[in-house]
């Protein structure tokens, strides 16, 4: 009969520790999120076990993941988006100067973070579902572009609590901000699942006003037209 020595057990009970501590930290709000980073910590256990009982068979374990994983990587988000890639820093300030008229909603990311990665999916099907001409949905990596995160003052580090950021921007300006800092400085433990992100930033009552109130030609871009029409 097979059994699990004390050792082993104790790997097993410290991979389900580990699966829901990193698990909370990571801000796995979805069952595909958790399964992943749950399988994960299996394999490592797995490698673990594998290893203690022969070192070979550890090996052999290990190679058939890394042969897996290239073979069977994890499938990414496919699906409709509407966001703007800023890829330099004077591009993300140019375009929140350019028409203060529109409302964005910026996620400040990483591509390191497994935070980041997990909320990726959700900000794409967000953007797909409000985006308008006066509601736009953006992106920029702050591990390329340290002085942005200095500026909107998010910490980058491995360590930070702060990834992702959303911030929305109204006239240019920031109006809301998750995750935020209580009265005391404290940064509040923010999970950035669809529903949550909605009710933050008023989603549905921010995409009805724009709807009301769309945008209107500028005086630059009428006169543009009339020129156009007066050489036709």
């Amino acid at each position: 009969m097979c059994e699990l020595d004390s050792r082993e057990t104790e790997i097993l009970f410290f991979l389900l520790i580990i699966i829901m501590i990193r698990s909370r930290k990571t801000g796995s709000v979805t069952m595909v999120n958790y399964l992943s980073s749950s399988f994960l910590y299996t394999k490592v256990a797995n490698g673990i076990l594998w290893a203690y009982s022969d070192f070979r068979y550890g090996l052999g374990f290990l190679l058939l993941c890394v042969l897996v994983g290239m073979i069977l990587s994890e499938p990414t988000y496919k699906g409709p988006e509407h966001i703007t890639y800023f890829r330099t820093a004077q591009a993300f300030e140019d375009e929140l100067a350019r028409d203060k008229r529109i409302n964005w909603l910026i996620c400040f990311y990483t591509v390191w973070n497994p935070s980041c990665v997990n909320f990726a999916p959700v900000f794409a099907e967000l953007s797909a579902e409000y985006n308008l001409d006066n509601l736009k949905f953006g992106k920029i990596d702050i591990g390329r572009f340290p002085e942005t995160a200095q500026k909107y003052r998010i910490s980058d580090s491995s360590f930070s609590r702060q990834l992702p950021t959303v911030i929305l921007f109204q006239n240019g300006k920031e109006v809301e901000r998750r995750p935020m800092a209580d009265a005391k400085g404290k940064l509040q433990k923010f999970f950035f699942s669809s529903d949550n992100v909605r009710a933050a930033f008023g989603l549905n009552n921010l995409y009805k006003q724009c709807v009301e109130n769309p945008l209107k030609p500028s005086k630059q871009q009428q006169q543009i037209s009339a020129n156009a029409k007066k050489t036709n």
